[in-house]
């Protein structure tokens, strides 16, 4: 069949512009409308697993991210005060993925990468500051309704792809349910160019503890050494204010390591943390993808990359669609496969993680990590467990969805 509309994307972060270069490639024509007026400055994500490099590397993205990106080989779990160590060495995957190791580059650092390629590659549909505020559809086409500099106007596609992130318009104008929870804690991020890796912390590291766990994980800088990024939980009930003083942060940060001096902070700040899924990531003419398909909390890196394996896994379907190839159930297989993949691997996941790691029961947590540190040891056994975590087997199960 052959489409005359362009396809339009609502979200110009990592999934709307994996979106855009994924159609791009096939020669399907898109508009993508953000509402806000440039690339957003998030600093949340930053880690990739071996997958999402893999299915990246093609567009050319991969490979400029490696010039700037840190390459982790091996993270750990491990305890308050660090006695027990679990360490993973991702190179155990290197007859599975041509990438086997994590890359820590800050999402902020991605997405200019993915616009650069997109123009180079001819592209000119890019329009921020572009709010869509509602659409109608009908089973030929979807009306999408786009308000800028205080006027609306309309625009007729083929297909609009709701990846306009947690808040999403689309999926709320959709009327889809967003199951799931909020869980209690603010999360505290701070950022120092205190080198962790001298005390011998992994690039990677999650440290279990009962009252304050965290996860660590260094990512570039404009120059060297580089930052180390640090989440950790904080009283809901407090001010932003007060969590974020410079003495409750240096005390958080001395409980993590001590040392004498005090701590330089770059960067600090809060966010509340969601595991929420879709109840359906189609509605007729209608996809989500992304942040507006799903939620989850950052302990794994989970978000972000199955963010990019939607828009990867959507945008085939699609094209296949558009060339004739298939029936428009295709974008049903879609939601089936990529909802599989978010409430068994992304959200069971990050959930065990974060149970694991505040677990209140001290000694129920040392045998929980002696358990770790048994699997990290026997190899059989680790590789099974980093094709867990590095989404590698779930990503396959959830294709043999049908």
């Amino acid at each position: 069949m052959s489409e005359r509309r362009p396809v339009v994307i609502a979200g110009a972060g990592p999934t709307g512009l994996m979106c855009a270069l994924a159609l791009q490639r096939q020669g399907i024509p898109f508009v993508l409308f953000e509402a806000e007026p440039g690339l957003t400055h998030d600093l949340r994500a930053g880690s990739f697993h071996p997958p999402t490099l893999d299915m990246m590397a093609p567009y050319g993205i991969t490979e400029r991210m490696l010039e700037t990106g840190i390459k982790v080989r091996t993270w750990q779990f491990r305890n308050k005060p660090g006695d027990m160590i679990a360490e993973f060495d991702l190179n155990l995957l290197a007859d599975v993925t041509p990438h086997p190791y994590r890359l820590h580059l800050e999402q902020h650092k991605l997405t200019p990468i993915q616009l650069d390629i997109l123009r180079k590659n001819g592209a000119t549909e890019f329009h921020f500051g572009h709010q869509i505020t509602g659409f109608t559809q009908d089973s030929d086409s979807v009306t999408v309704e786009v308000e800028s500099g205080g006027e609306t106007h309309a625009i007729e596609a083929s297909w609009l792809i709701g990846a306009d992130g947690g808040r999403s318009v689309v999926r709320k104008g959709l009327g889809v349910e967003f199951e799931g929870f909020t869980w209690p804690e603010i999360f505290v991020v701070v950022s120092t160019p205190f080198d962790f890796g001298a005390k011998g912390f992994a690039r990677n590291t999650y440290i279990a503890d009962p009252v304050e766990f965290g996860a660590m994980f260094k990512v570039p800088d404009d120059g060297p050494p580089g930052l180390w990024r640090i989440a950790y939980p904080a009283n809901p009930d407090e001010s932003d204010e007060a969590l974020l003083a410079p003495e409750r942060v240096e005390a958080a940060m001395q409980r993590f390591n001590a040392k004498p001096e005090p701590y330089e902070i770059r960067y600090k700040s809060t966010y509340r943390v969601h595991q929420r899924v879709a109840a359906s990531f189609r509605a007729g003419r209608v996809l989500l993808a992304g942040d507006a398909a799903h939620l989850n909390n950052p302990l794994g890196g989970f978000g972000l990359n199955s963010g990019i394996h939607d828009a990867v896994n959507l945008c085939d379907k699609l094209g296949r669609f558009w060339r004739g190839e298939g029936r428009d159930d295709l974008l049903d297989l879609y939601s089936r496969q990529r909802r599989a993949a978010t409430v068994e691997q992304v959200q069971t996941m990050s959930i065990r993680n974060k149970r694991m790691m505040e677990e209140r029961d001290p000694k129920v947590q040392r045998e929980r990590l002696a358990e770790m540190i048994a699997l990290a040891s026997d190899p059989a056994r680790a590789k099974q467990h980093l094709l867990n975590t590095s989404m590698i087997a779930g990503l396959k199960r959830s294709l043999d969805v049908v």
